[in-house]
């Protein structure tokens, strides 16, 4: 059984056969967040793993379903890491996933420096604007805008935490690519995969997949384009598969 609070639901993951704590009144989880799940490099049997900004733990949840290491996720809102810390329980998955309440500015003094093989993030995509245009939803404003951590603050602390050869990636909006590429480069990562993830065909790519390796070689790969919808505006072949495991 699980304790769900307030206006919350459980639920499914489809293709990993877990359930997850969601509420309409936070941040829920979105295809960006699959998407880079499946994206990421994992080791399959061990390692340490780590996901940034991990709102309700649902990265954590994805990638527990392609390796055996263990897997840190850290959150600075309180509602989302307690519904993060039930989902794993609901799980079973105590043993090989754990939530750390707090700011990832903090975690490298806290976890230590180059700890991890893998380090995922899907940070805030939009700078903080006028106070006007920011959601009145304290939990959607944080998740959405760069108020507690911009870019940089991530792409730093993932640079700090993970190890010498190891993995970071990012998901992101094409428009923040150049950004992206420059902090990645000030902090010793090195992009070497990038993935477009577009809506339909003939749309502008909405979503940027980007992996680098602390102090890697330059030699940078733009992998196939991920389209989501067909011309029937259904999910395509692909995107079935990653969400329903068809």
């Amino acid at each position: 059984m699980v304790n769900l609070k307030e206006d919350e639901r459980l639920d499914y993951l489809l293709a990993e056969n877990l359930r997850i704590i969601q509420s309409p009144s936070v941040f829920a989880f979105s295809l960006d967040a699959v998407l880079l799940a499946r994206f990421v490099y994992v080791p399959i049997q061990k390692g340490n793993l780590l996901d940034l900004c991990s709102g309700n733990g649902v990265i954590p949840l994805f990638l527990s379903a392609r390796t055996k290491g263990q897997i840190t996720g850290v959150e600075i809102q309180g509602r989302l890491y307690d519904m993060a810390v039930r989902s794993i329980a609901y799980n079973g998955l105590e043993n090989r996933l754990q939530m750390i309440h707090g700011d990832i500015k903090e975690m490298a003094k806290r976890l230590g420096y180059g700890k991890f093989d893998v380090i995922t993030c899907n940070p805030p995509y939009f700078t903080t604007q006028e106070a006007g245009e920011i959601n009145p939803n304290e939990h959607l404003a944080i998740a959405r805008h760069e108020i507690l951590c911009t870019l940089e603050d991530a792409i730093k602390a993932s640079s700090d935490l993970v190890r010498q050869g190891g993995k970071v990636a990012f998901v992101h909006r094409p428009g923040r690519l150049i950004d992206i590429i420059t902090l990645m480069r000030k902090y010793r990562l090195e992009p070497k995969r990038i993935q477009f993830v577009y809506p339909k065909i003939g749309k502008e790519a909405n979503t940027l997949l980007i992996e680098a390796i602390k102090d890697g070689s330059p030699d940078l790969k733009i992998l196939p384009p991920i389209i989501v919808y067909n011309e029937n505006d259904e999910y395509t072949k692909e995107i079935r598969a990653i969400l329903y495991g068809e």
